[in-house]
């Protein structure tokens, strides 16, 4: 470490951060989310250390980059807690429930029999887990590109718009903790005797709600002491503050106490502080600081790695990455369209309801890279989980519009908040 230059990663951390606002920008202009242009700035990155001798992004640079990612998904994942709506998952009721649990077995269910294809052995409990990891990248969502959609469309606050919302709260709340849970029992094999895997699953579960029981007891201290604060410092620059220490202890705490990783722990972080007097404010002010540099450099990383692992990729894994992305779309489309059907919802509605909920993006990322950066999964996924996004970021509004044909607006209050 002491032999580092870590000068140079200022150059790439100037690359990124042009070529991230000016690629966010003309994503947005063209009807696509900004987390593509953050994406398409780490292909960049990718193909210029392609170039034979290059020294634009050095080695020192890359691991510069890997130590800011890492803050930048703390961050992120805090902001994720921040704009939990628990008061809008409560009024869905039973439909949002149904909606998220059909929307996570199946893609679930789907990723763990495409990754039968790598090794069919499952008598090994570390391939075992790696099979369940590439289902658990699958059942992340991103509704932001949804959301921005029905705004437009009229449909945000129809019973389905919020029910689709609702649904993908809940979709976090379960793929963060069943994440944790993953990777903190491969951990607990890969240090002990596979033949005591019931103790050893003993040990992480008991961990896991031994952390629960402490992020709530010691979330709900923490909630009081904020409104009390919200009361006396209305929107106090010292607010973020101390809430961004309390994220950052909170995800110190989960993965070296608990063994649960670290995002959950800024997450639950987030959740703690949602729907507190000056919530928006908090998150108003982490995002700015997310955004200036950790959010960009984390998606950055991505595409980094992405294109890093396309150009050593085992061409067996090629066919793997085809029907990984199939069963991602189609995992969604039918766990959570189902879902809805099942819950009264119109036929209509149900495929609306599978379309909106099948756009991945940082969750997603997020995910893999802790299943990367945990040994569980190879990184050669990373360039089809790219595509992935892409192709639903792309066609989830074309086909939400389609089924809105010839129907008129129905939130036209919504419409205005559009490019505010």
């Amino acid at each position: 470490m002491d032999n580092l230059s870590f000068y140079q990663i200022l150059f790439s951390l100037a690359l990124i951060l042009v070529l991230s606002k000016l690629l966010s920008i003309g994503c947005r202009k063209i009807g696509l989310p900004q987390v593509i242009g953050l994406l398409f700035t780490g292909i960049i990155l990718g193909l210029i250390t392609l170039i034979p001798n290059q020294n634009l992004i050095s080695n020192d640079a890359k691991i510069g980059i890997s130590f800011l990612a890492e803050i930048g998904v703390v961050l992120i994942m805090f902001s994720a807690g921040l704009e939990t709506d628990i008061k809008q998952v409560k009024e869905t009721g039973g439909s949002a429930l149904v909606i998220t649990i059909l929307g996570v077995l199946i893609p679930l269910g789907l990723g763990f029999v495409v990754s039968l294809i790598l090794s069919g052995d499952l008598s090994d409990p570390k391939i075992l887990f790696r099979n369940l990891f590439y289902g658990i990248i699958l059942t992340a969502t991103s509704v932001s590109v949804t959301v921005a959609s029905l705004k437009e469309l009229g449909r945000l606050k129809t019973p389905i718009g919020t029910a689709i919302v609702s649904a993908a709260i809940l979709d976090d709340i379960i793929g963060v903790i069943i994440l944790s849970v993953i990777i903190s029992l491969d951990g607990a094999l890969a240090n002990g005797n596979t033949s005591e895997i019931g103790k050893q699953i003993g040990i992480v579960l008991g961990k896991t709600a031994l952390f629960f029981v402490f992020a709530i007891a010691f979330g709900i201290l923490i909630r009081i002491i904020f409104k009390k604060l919200s009361n006396r410092y209305d929107h106090h620059r010292r607010l973020p503050i101390f809430a961004l220490a309390f994220a950052f202890f909170y995800a110190y705490a989960a993965e070296a106490w608990f063994g649960i990783a670290d995002i959950t722990g800024a997450f639950f972080a987030g959740i703690f502080l949602s729907g507190t007097k000056d919530s928006g404010y908090i998150e108003k002010r982490a995002d700015t600081t997310s955004y200036l540099i950790f959010t960009p450099v984390f998606f950055a990383k991505v595409g980094l790695t992405s294109i890093s692992s396309f150009s050593s990729i085992d061409p067996s894994f090629i066919a793997f990455g085809l029907l990984f992305i199939l069963a991602g779309i189609a995992g969604k489309l039918l766990g959570c369209g189902i879902g809805a059907k099942i819950t009264k919802y119109s036929f209509k509605d149900s495929i609306r309801c599978g379309v909106g909920m099948m756009v991945r993006a940082e969750v997603c990322l997020i995910s893999a890279q802790k299943g990367i950066d945990a040994g569980i999964i190879s990184a050669s996924i990373q360039p089809f989980i790219l595509v992935l996004i892409l192709i639903t970021s792309f066609a989830a509004p074309i086909i939400l519009k389609a089924t809105y044909k010839n129907e008129a607006h129905q939130d036209v209050s919504d419409i205005a908040t559009i490019g505010n």
